[in-house]
């Protein structure tokens, strides 16, 4: 690819954005699991553990694009890039399970099991979003980790005050998951037969898909707490209901 060809540089902010999306949790850990040591020791623990982290999820992102080339790998792919799209949408159960630590040691570990753990949704958009370009998917990967490492509190303070972020986030997804099915080899004689601008298409639907049925999931779930809440203070069952379904 030209360094100033636009496709290049559409997949560059692609692989940034949804890096930086699907990071903000695994911030939240890394401070969860640095808390209770010392100011000192913490700026070490999240060095120390990011650094780790980081080297890990480009070593595990990497086997990722080369696992997405085999035939109907980029379709399950993007059938859990759309979940994950979806997922994103739904209200969050919170890391209250992460532990803290006052050793130094035992918090870098936490960081990177917990990172390990969370991290399956951000290697397979990423690598998704990188389309089998290696070179183009380690310099996306080394612009937005340091962004979301020193601008965790930042992100996560916009993404709560505009809500809209997190929905152009999951839209993204999708987005990317329309492609990658699409380029599927597995399906490679019957997407042939059309023009490129297709591909857009199911991309763009793949965006509706995760969207709609996120916030129609969100909407479900919002509804089910509140019956449960007032359920919980002594309302009647058929007012509850009611209540919800107005």
């Amino acid at each position: 690819m030209a360094f100033d060809d636009p496709v290049l540089w559409t997949a560059l902010l692609k692989i940034i954005g949804v890096n930086i999306v699907l990071s903000g949790d695994n911030a939240v850990v890394i401070a969860l699991a640095a808390r209770s040591l010392p100011p000192k020791q913490q700026k070490q623990a999240i060095f120390w553990g990011s650094g780790a982290a980081v080297i890990m999820r480009i070593v595990l992102t990497l086997f990722a694009v080369a696992l997405l080339e085999l035939s109907w790998l980029k379709l399950i792919g993007s059938v859990l890039l759309l979940w994950i799209g979806v997922k994103l949408l739904l209200p969050e159960d919170g890391e209250d399970n992460i532990e803290s630590s006052s050793n130094l040691g035992v918090a870098i570990r936490t960081i990177l099991v917990a990172d390990l753990v969370m991290s399956l949704d951000n290697v397979i958009a990423v690598a998704a979003a990188a389309g089998g370009h290696w070179g183009l998917l380690i310099t996306g990967l080394a612009i937005s980790i340091p962004l979301v490492i020193f601008g965790a509190t930042l992100l996560l303070k916009l993404m709560e005050r505009w809500p809209i972020i997190i929905t152009i986030g999951a839209g993204l997804l999708g987005f990317v998951a329309g492609e990658m099915a699409w380029e599927d080899k597995a399906i490679e004689a019957f997407t042939s037969q059309y023009p490129p601008m297709v591909k857009y298409i199911v991309a763009a639907a793949g965006a509706i898909f995760v969207v709609g049925l996120g916030r129609f999931l969100a909407g479900r779930n919002l509804k089910e707490a509140a019956a449960e809440h007032l359920e919980s203070q002594g309302a009647h069952p058929e007012s509850v209901k009611s209540d919800t379904a107005r």
